[in-house]
């Protein structure tokens, strides 16, 4: 086992959380957000959910419905985004994609407006008021939402583990860059590591 897929503190524990990123239909479909690996790091993530459905959390991109109705910089991004506003999508692809979705409940949903679920939210209070001390992040996109996830949840103290195989992004580029800014700029508050390994280390 390598530096990159060893779990340095330890099993997650009976108080760990799956905490999967926006993993939803306009982000697999053909739409301007389709994230090309999306479908090859889906398997990894069921098998992550299967095991542990009543200790998952699915977060939700919700875009704003329609471009104007934004605030400061948001208003800008969805001018540029206007496909991709709910009135042009429609309100059924901001679902999960069906092989999560299936899983709901006992997993639960948590929807946000902003890249990360921390801002604005309670989610960090909810998850302290339930133990929780760990978190494993899956989903998309590496460099973007789970980026604003993953700071947020090392901000609040939470042990971070993210699985390397559960991730996907929309560029390999920056992709890689912010795998290897995980492993040597937050080596010592995240842990990098492959869908086997933590599945092996965390026992139903």
């Amino acid at each position: 086992m390598t530096k990159k897929d060893l779990l340095r503190l330890g099993p997650p524990g009976d108080n760990a959380i799956h905490l999967c990123v926006d993993m939803q239909r306009m982000f697999a479909e053909d739409t301007e957000w389709r994230t090309p690996w999306f479908d090859r790091v889906l398997p990894n993530i069921v098998a992550v959910t299967v095991k542990r459905p009543e200790r998952t959390i699915f977060t939700r991109f919700i875009p704003a419905r329609t471009a104007g109705r934004s605030a400061g910089m948001w208003r800008q991004y969805y001018e540029r985004w206007r496909s991709m506003t709910v009135d042009r999508l429609g309100s059924d692809m901001v679902d999960l994609v069906p092989e999560l979705a299936q899983f709901v409940p006992p997993a639960r949903t948590y929807d946000k407006h902003v890249y990360s679920p921390w801002t604005g939210s309670d989610l960090h209070v909810r998850l302290r008021e339930k133990s929780v001390d760990t978190i494993v992040i899956t989903g998309g996109e590496t460099d973007v939402c789970v980026l604003a996830t993953a700071l947020g949840a090392i901000d609040w103290g939470f042990r971070v583990i993210l699985l390397t195989d559960a991730l996907c992004s929309s560029a390999d580029e920056t992709h890689d860059a912010m795998m290897a800014v995980y492993l040597n700029r937050f080596g010592e508050q995240v842990e990098c590591v492959t869908t086997e390994t933590l599945l092996d280390a965390w026992p139903i």
